[in-house]
Parts: structure tokens; C-alpha cells; sequence
């Protein structure tokens, strides 16, 4: 994981920070704190969402980046509630233009697919606010594969294309394989790959107790629920100790090597909690030890369902 990944022109590092909690289960001194560890440890994309903690979110990362905005890649996303139509989609960039303090921002992720609004009614509204010199680059979170080619035909009528998505992945989420990943690498476009921990169930611990999402969140419970994953966890964090290093840092460095993933968003809520994520730049899974922690997992089926092809 040493190798940056440009975008654009801009220089990315091999993990980027989500900073979902910021203002929320992260007050503003630890998130300061943990902005300040990603920059320390050269941390240069930070992610966030005009939905994230009632707006604190990008309101504290629009403090925190003063004084080196230019060293700074900011992904914000918007259109997770009120749909993907042109008047919502200007609202509410100008509300995140506002509390980021930015003239122009790196990246604008639509959170996720409308099937309401004509995609040419979506993408001319983003066009327009990278032709007025708003945003930088276009991405899509949370969209089928079918989805993003669709979108990416919209985009090309209109001078401008998807330079980014932003999928889930993890050991125990792995979807993304089958049609999403193999589409990226075909049409050159970016992967930041959200929950590499799986929720925290990947960190080791038993997430679902305390104060974790596992535990305190309904969605969570029902998306990581099924035996095969905590089991898979279990066998995993085994391994993790076999290998001398935390769970963590294995899930995010597992994440990492597969080769369409620009970059995993790693995320905590404190300090304590983000260190053994940022570490997993520094680690260097081999193909042996990637087979070996692969294989702890179910393979999706094929997209053709031809199973034995796989």
C-alpha cells in the first residue's frame, strides 16, 4: 500500500479518512485529534456527506483543513434524501459549498441511485456545476454496475464522465467482485471502498455489544447478521493474532490489495480507534498471505450464476 493513485492530476494517498462521526460520536476535539493523526501520517483525502451528523460533519472538516486546503482532496456526497433532480442536487451542494468553505470541491459523489429522475436530468446538473468550476470530479455511491455504465453514457453526451464510485467492501462483503470491480478496471474508473471493517466486526471484538453500530443500530445487525460472517470473523481475527498484527489493520490492508481498489475509507470515532487503520498503510500483504485471508470467506457467485465456471 505505498503506491499513491492520481486522480485527475491530484496525488491521492492509499487510505483515505471517512469522517462520518465528525460532530456526531466524535466531538470536535477528537475529530481535530484525528484529522491531525491522518495528516501526520499523510492522509491527504478526507470524505464526507451533506447527510453526516446534521451537517457538523462537513462543517468541522471545512475548519480543519484551513491553511493547507491545497494539499487537501475533499470528497463530500449529496442526494441521499430528496431525490437526484436538478433543484435538489444544487440545494444541497450549495449548503456543503457553504459549511466546507470551499470555492471549488475535489469530488461530488451522488449518495445513491434515484430511479426517479431521469439520469440526464442529474448528471446535466452536475455538469454544470463542473463546467461553473464547483466541483472537480464526478462519483457514484452505492450504485449497481449496471447503474454506473448507464450513468457514465449520460455523462459522456454531456462532456463529462465518473471518475470515481464508492462501494461497499470488506472480508465478509465482497459483492462488489462480481460485477462492480471487474466494470472498473474495464472503464478506468476509481474505487473508494467504504466499511472495510465490516461494521467493526472485522476489529475482533464483540461489536455486538457496547455502543458500536452492530449494537446500536437495526441495518447494521441485519446487513453483517448472517452466521457465516461472524464466523468468518472469528476465523479471521484467529489468524490476525498468528500473524501478529491487529485485526484491524489486517481488514484494511486485505482491502486494499485488491488491485481496483484506489483506496479503502477507514473511519473511527476516536483516536484510540484509528491508529491500527492508518497502520495498514504501512503493511504489505503478500500474494500468499491475501490467498490465505481470501479464502476465510464466501465467493459471490459469478455474475452468470454459471458456478462451475468459477
Amino acid at each position: 500500500m505505498t503506491q499513491l493513485s492520481t486522480l485527475g492530476g491530484a496525488t491521492l494517498s492509499p487510505l483515505c479518512f471517512g469522517t462520518m462521526q465528525f460532530g456526531g460520536t466524535a466531538d470536535a476535539g477528537a475529530s481535530r485529534a484525528m484529522f491531525d493523526a491522518c495528516r501526520e501520517a499523510g492522509v491527504n483525502h478526507f470524505d464526507t456527506a451533506h447527510v453526516y451528523t446534521g451537517g457538523a460533519s462537513e462543517t468541522l472538516l471545512g475548519q480543519f483543513i484551513k491553511g493547507e486546503r491545497d494539499n487537501i482532496y475533499v470528497a463530500t456526497k449529496v442526494a441521499y434524501t430528496g431525490g437526484a433532480g436538478r433543484e435538489n442536487i444544487n440545494a444541497t451542494f450549495a449548503a456543503s459549498q457553504k459549511r466546507l468553505q470551499l470555492d471549488c470541491i475535489d469530488l461530488l459523489y451522488l449518495h445513491r441511485f434515484d430511479p426517479g429522475t431521469p439520469l440526464s436530468e442529474t448528471f446535466e446538473a452536475l455538469a454544470r456545476l463542473q463546467q461553473a468550476g464547483k466541483i472537480r470530479h464526478i462519483g457514484v455511491s452505492n450504485y449497481a454496475a449496471w447503474q454506473v455504465v448507464k450513468a457514465q453514457g449520460v455523462a459522456a453526451t454531456l462532456g463529462t464522465r465518473i471518475d470515481m464510485i464508492q462501494p461497499m467492501y470488506s472480508l465478509v462483503k465482497r459483492q462488489a467482485e462480481v460485477e462492480l470491480l471487474p466494470m472498473v478496471k474495464s472503464e478506468c474508473i476509481g474505487v473508494a471502498a467504504y466499511s472495510p471493517l465490516g461494521a467493526g466486526l472485522l476489529t475482533g471484538k464483540d461489536t455486538r455489544r457496547g455502543d458500536g453500530r452492530l449494537a446500536t443500530d437495526s441495518r447494521y445487525a441485519a446487513r453483517y447478521g448472517q452466521p457465516w460472517m461472524h464466523k468468518t470473523a472469528q476465523n479471521f481475527a484467529a489468524l490476525a493474532t498468528q500473524m501478529q498484527m491487529d485485526p484491524a489493520t489486517l481488514a484494511v490492508a486485505w482491502a486494499a490489495h485488491h488491485p481496483s481498489i484506489t483506496c479503502p475509507i477507514i473511519s473511527a470515532r476516536s483516536l484510540d480507534q484509528l491508529r491500527p487503520s492508518l497502520a495498514a498503510a504501512q503493511i504489505h500483504l503478500s500474494d500468499a498471505d491475501y490467498a490465505r485471508i481470501t479464502s476465510l470467506s464466501q465467493t459471490p457467485a459469478p455474475a452468470t450464476d454459471r458456478l462451475e465456471e468459477a
